[in-house]
């Protein structure tokens, strides 16, 4: 693989950074500096999505006819480092780069014509019902179940840990249609309208005081049939496909090597046990180098699956390993990042960060004080946040027992 950059690259480089430099406002660059967790500030998001709309780049992986970009590996790269290096808020994943593939993949005509449209536009937003109660990264033991009753699907059943429901208008859902056979079997991709009669959100307050997650309830909700992706009882085949994306659709090594920066630049700023900046600790500095070292192996696995992804081929086991590292590695910088942060980071304020949802019951202090400065505010919330970076997505157990047994053959 040749990693050297062509003239083509940084002239594209610098057409993307001249882009940047004049679309991004201080309001949306500090909506991606002080974010607290995976999740942008939802308005923020949204404006630099009709942003990027506006000039054809909100899904540039998507198929071209769809509205994505002609675009090679090395330019994608590009355009995902210079959006983090530049402060940019990321959009929401779960329209543009998880449910629109499979839409793509597995939609009929009609729902590719409604769909892709109004999820580029910003103006269905989708959230993701795939965990229950009784369900989570043992996905296949769903229970949500939908009756065929005419042209509906008539849904009962509750679905947890939903990134966003409180602001989606769509969700992408999988649901029991039979009980027969295989636990995989029997089960429908499906689209539901979350204005339909019949849905209750409640949301779930995480440990950062956040509110992100939900849990939804359906009584009996009614769903067209027209609404199933792919074909009813084969639901697990279009979930397996999206979940590639999920786990290892983007890139992600841009994101760590700036995080790995922020530590370093703290940490020179720090005072250690012994008095001097915490960046000349043998022990704090060994632990960021070899974060960083880990950092440079996982940028070498994303492009080899970026480039098989580019050439139509399927990434398979190697989603779950960049997921397994990407997340573990993640967790590894905001602890350092706490570190760094020191007593002052222990403080909490909110008032001081861009979180991705509304922080409940706390009040900010009348003066707006803020003891510290902003990114030792943000530190102790992406630690917090971070913690449930290698539970969602299929937690990192499963992800290694799928290693071991599609790669492995163990």
């Amino acid at each position: 693989m040749d990693l050297q950059w062509s003239a083509a690259d940084l002239a594209f480089r610098d057409e993307v950074r001249a882009f940047l430099d004049e679309k991004l406002t201080p309001d949306l660059r500090r909506a991606g500096r002080l974010m607290t967790s995976v999740y942008a500030d939802h308005e923020a998001s949204m404006r630099w999505q009709a942003v990027l709309h506006d000039r054809g780049w909100a899904a540039p992986a998507w198929p071209v006819e769809h509205g994505g970009c002609d675009w090679t590996l090395t330019q994608h790269y590009i355009f995902s480092r210079e959006s983090v290096l530049a402060g940019a808020p990321p959009l929401s994943p779960m329209g543009i780069s998880q449910v629109a593939h499979v839409i793509v993949e597995f939609g009929t005509p009609e729902q590719q014509a409604y769909f892709l449209p109004r999820i580029l536009s910003g103006e269905i937003f989708f959230c993701q019902g795939y965990s229950e109660p009784e369900a989570g990264s043992d996905l296949a033991s769903l229970s949500m179940s939908a009756v065929v009753d005419g042209d509906d699907l008539v849904c009962t059943g509750s679905k947890i840990w939903t990134t966003h429901a409180h602001e989606a208008n769509w969700m992408f859902c999988l649901v029991r249609t039979s009980r027969t056979g295989k636990k995989q079997q029997g089960i429908t991709f499906l689209l539901i309208d979350m204005t339909s009669p019949g849905i209750e959100v409640r949301p779930l307050v995480m440990t950062s005081g956040e509110q992100i997650q939900n849990q939804e309830f359906f009584d009996g909700v009614r769903v067209p049939l027209s609404n199933v992706i792919g074909s009813v009882d084969d639901g697990w085949t279009v979930a397996k496909y999206l979940l590639e994306f999920e786990r290892g659709g983007a890139a992600v090594a841009p994101g760590l090597q700036v995080t790995a920066g922020e530590v370093a630049r703290a940490a020179s700023g720090q005072p250690g046990p012994d008095g001097r900046p915490l960046i000349d600790s043998p022990d704090f500095a060994a632990k960021l180098a070899d974060a960083r070292i880990r950092i440079d192996v996982f940028e070498i696995l994303e492009f080899r699956v970026l480039s098989t992804a580019a050439g139509g081929g399927n990434p398979g086991t190697a989603s779950s390993m960049l997921k397994i590292l990407g997340t573990e590695l993640s967790q590894t910088l905001t602890e350092l990042l706490l570190e760094a942060a020191g007593p002052r980071g222990r403080a909490y304020q909110p008032h001081a960060t861009r979180p991705g949802g509304p922080v409940a019951g706390f009040v900010p202090p009348a003066d707006g004080y803020l003891s510290g400065e902003e990114w030792q505010a943000v530190a102790p919330l992406r630690y917090l946040n971070d913690r449930a970076g290698t539970i969602y997505a299929g937690s990192n157990e499963i992800q290694r027992n799928i290693i071991a047994k599609a790669a492995l053959g163990l």
